[in-house]
């Protein structure tokens, strides 16, 4: 008799919140490469849009009422309980984490519960630009952490150098650059000048404050700046834009259709203290957008040899401040320019991030993970 095929591996992705941002995004992503391939469960804090997408690609999803950013212990320890009732409800063959507390909580989860674990890093928060107290934590939670972790994904090669500080063996660390699927919504950077779109979460290390200031001393005439996203600063950003620039940026929150901004836009802007490898550019590059971003690892590696856009160096506030609003004034005065730098961002995004070639990737990885022997699982009356 002929052998069944073996069923689809039953993954929980398990991410911090459902808000829109680069983790969220690259979730969504892979839910839609891998549909057919695996049973997905998503797993999150918040009711925000990945819970739609998720939806939209056939995974269920499961709402973690106590999974947020604070930073209490008590809390931590309650949600943990939470996780891993949810999870056990789940049964899932593997767990993907993503984001740091989920990435800290999700594992200890599935140590305890016996299930094998891959853990995306989409930037370690130990850089050397991070606060000290926030640098000294992450190293010590990664460092207590990495030893449960079944497989590490590192989206670019500046952290995989990280990883390499880590107690975690090398073969059992990816590189896997993100990815995303092309659309059909591309930008016109020669027209005129009437918008200039940043994508981000108003939460560190994004730095709307340093992109607002930057907008409103570059004096760019009627042209607006939009900055999509939500998060705990955002009405703070409001007051200081209202300030700065009255009636000229626009803080839409959470925009579902991210592809139709962009293709409205003729520039790209990030202001960031720190990256892995941002979605949020490669979305900028793929629409064809001329991107000006904080000179960082991550950036460095999505632009390549190629001139996608302008790096802006840092070396304090106000320096930044200074150089993003001339590296935004130069290109406002010249079309030919946006044109050419637009053109090569959408060739490198086609050339090394499109969605298959991650999708592929990560499978993969989950091979390897589900094939490795599952770390021993505490007593079931643990946390």
């Amino acid at each position: 008799m002929q052998n069944l095929p073996s069923p689809r591996p039953r993954v929980a992705y398990v991410i911090t919140n459902t808000e829109i941002g680069g983790a969220q995004s690259h979730v969504a992503d892979l839910l839609r490469a891998l549909r057919g391939r695996i049973d997905a469960t998503v797993l999150a804090g918040g009711s925000g849009p990945l819970f739609a997408a998720a939806k939209a690609a056939g995974a269920e999803c499961v709402q973690l009422s106590l999974l947020d950013n604070a930073m209490s212990v008590f809390k931590a320890i309650a949600t943990l309980r939470q996780l891993k009732a949810a999870l056990r409800r789940a049964a899932p063959d593997l767990i993907h984490v993503h984001s740091a507390k989920a990435g800290a909580l999700g594992r200890v989860a599935a140590w305890m519960l016996g299930v094998p674990v891959v853990y995306t890093v989409h930037g370690f928060a130990f850089k050397p630009a991070a606060p000290l107290i926030r640098r000294v934590a992450s190293r010590i939670a990664e460092w207590c952490l990495a030893p449960l972790t079944t497989q590490l994904i590192c989206v670019a090669d500046t952290e995989r150098a990280l990883a390499a500080s880590l107690p975690v063996p090398a073969g059992r660390v990816s590189v896997i650059h993100n990815g995303i699927p092309d659309t059909g919504a591309h930008a016109q950077p020669g027209g005129p000048l009437r918008r200039i779109v940043m994508v981000a979460r108003f939460a560190a290390p994004k730095r709307p404050d340093i992109a607002i200031r930057a907008f409103a001393r570059a004096n760019l005439g009627q042209c607006e700046l939009v900055i999509a996203g939500d998060g705990p600063t955002r009405a703070a950003m409001r007051v200081l834009a209202d300030e700065l620039a009255p009636g000229r940026v626009r803080l839409p929150g959470n925009v579902d259709d991210i592809a139709g901004l962009l293709a409205s836009a003729q520039i790209f802007v990030l202001a960031s203290d720190h990256e892995g490898l941002p979605v949020s550019v490669l979305e900028a590059m793929r629409a064809g957008l001329p991107v000006v971003a904080s000179d960082l690892p991550g950036i460095r590696e999505e632009f390549g040899t190629a001139s996608a856009g302008l790096l802006v160096p840092g070396g304090g506030e106000a320096a930044m401040v200074d150089a993003l609003a001339d590296a935004l004034s130069a290109l406002a005065s010249d079309p030919s320019r946006r044109v050419a730098m637009g053109q090569a961002a959408r060739a490198r995004w086609s050339e090394a991030f499109g969605i298959e070639p991650m999708a592929e990737a990560t499978w993969q990885v989950y091979q390897r993970a589900l094939a490795a022997r599952p770390t021993a699982a505490m007593p079931a009356g643990g946390v």
